[in-house]
């Protein structure tokens, strides 16, 4: 591989981890604070490339400017969610929490395949690849970095400076305690997955102009995030953003090298044997959300 070969993968590699940091960012909020294992997380995302797709198509509506409706109606739906199926099942046995959000994909896979059919559906955007001599940044690619890195960092500042963020955190780190301060835990773990569904219309909308949507998209898209948020470490913002960006590197080098399909293989052996030599993820111990 050439030094100009190398480059362009390694400006993928970012690319690719900026886009899965928004993909994983929801899953890992709402594991800290409520820990349980939502997962449909895939499915959600795939609801707001509907949206997206939707708003585009009838209302001839620019994806990146309907971001701010895709995640509010991502926002409800999560609320809705919570409320109705999570909430019981908060204190029941995992295997319980584990067959809901199961279920929870089926319904929602199915839900899709009804209203939209099987049919792949994407929007075409015209975004500008940027050329800085011999490197080329494709321009929707560019745009899902740059949201992911401000959804990011805007999560961070709301976790850490705002008082909701304090009290997310403090739920999230013992809720009886949190609750003996004075604090409505119902009520934060309703928001937190309400905002962590919120994260996940984000995604779907910066990925519409990138994929093909279908009722099963959201298998491959909660998977990875899965993946990332094990490997950074359960309930780490931090461990989520850094798994983004090695699971990123990963694929571009060993995708170029290799191919795409090997390049997942591979990602997925080394986050097994991360796991063998630190069960709790890279940061499972520190910068908890």
């Amino acid at each position: 591989m050439d030094v100009q070969t190398f480059t362009q993968v390694c400006v993928n590699a970012l690319l690719l981890g900026g886009m899965y940091a928004v993909i994983s960012v929801g899953l890992n909020l709402i594991f800290g604070v409520l820990k349980i294992i939502n997962f449909a997380h895939g499915e959600l995302i795939m609801l707001g490339m509907y949206s997206a797709y939707w708003l585009t198509t009838l209302y001839n509506l620019n994806p990146y400017i309907s971001i701010p409706i895709v995640a509010m109606l991502l926002f409800l739906v999560g609320v809705a969610i919570e409320r109705v199926l999570i909430k019981p099942i908060l204190k029941a046995p995992e295997v319980n929490q584990l067959l809901t959000t199961a279920a929870l994909i089926l319904v929602l896979q199915n839900l899709a395949l009804i209203l939209w059919r099987a049919d792949y559906r994407g929007v075409s955007v015209y975004v500008p690849t940027i050329t800085l001599g011999s490197l080329y940044i494709p321009g929707t690619r560019l745009a899902a970095f740059v949201g992911g890195l401000i959804t990011s960092l805007t999560l961070y500042y709301v976790l850490m400076k705002t008082d909701v963020g304090r009290r997310i955190r403090a739920v999230a780190q013992d809720p009886e305690i949190a609750s003996v301060l004075g604090i409505n835990v119902s009520v934060i773990q309703t928001l937190t997955f309400g905002l962590g569904a919120l994260l996940t219309g984000i995604a779907g909308t910066l990925l519409i102009p990138i994929y093909m949507v279908n009722p099963m998209v959201g298998g491959t898209f909660g998977l990875i995030a899965w993946i990332i948020i094990v490997l950074g470490g359960l309930g780490s913002f931090v461990g989520a953003l850094i798994g983004s960006f090695i699971i990123g590197f990963i694929e571009a080098f060993v995708g170029a090298l290799i191919s795409l399909e090997i390049a997942r293989v591979v990602a997925f052996m080394i986050f097994i044997a991360i796991l063998f030599i630190k069960p709790t993820g890279l940061f499972g111990e520190k910068a908890r959300v």
